[in-house]
């Protein structure tokens, strides 16, 4: 599993107008089954999203197509960890070391 920390290198202007284009990719990768929770930091200088995953490179490439990145408007900072406790809904995303 991976979280998927965003941080805005652009006025929030900028990122405002990439914002649907984020959106749709955030969709995309939640009917995928890769994402499973998302949503802005507080204070609003980026976001963070929780997603699925083995491969790191996936990943890597997956964060490189997101139009935040695309537009130059944020930087991504992968952390993988092994979700090994889950709350009971959360059980299928639960993995062993």
């Amino acid at each position: 599993m991976f979280v998927l920390e965003l941080s805005y290198t652009a006025p929030l202007d900028r990122v405002d107008a990439v914002m649907q284009e984020h959106l749709a990719w955030l969709d995309t990768h939640y009917a995928a089954g890769v994402f499973i929770a998302s949503g802005r930091k507080n204070p609003r200088d980026g976001g963070v999203i929780l997603a699925v995953g083995d491969d790191r490179a996936v990943i890597e490439r997956l964060t490189a197509s997101d139009p935040f990145v695309v537009h130059g408007v944020c930087a991504y900072r992968i952390t993988e960890f092994i979700a090994t406790r889950t709350s009971d809904p959360l059980a299928p995303y639960r993995q062993r070391l």
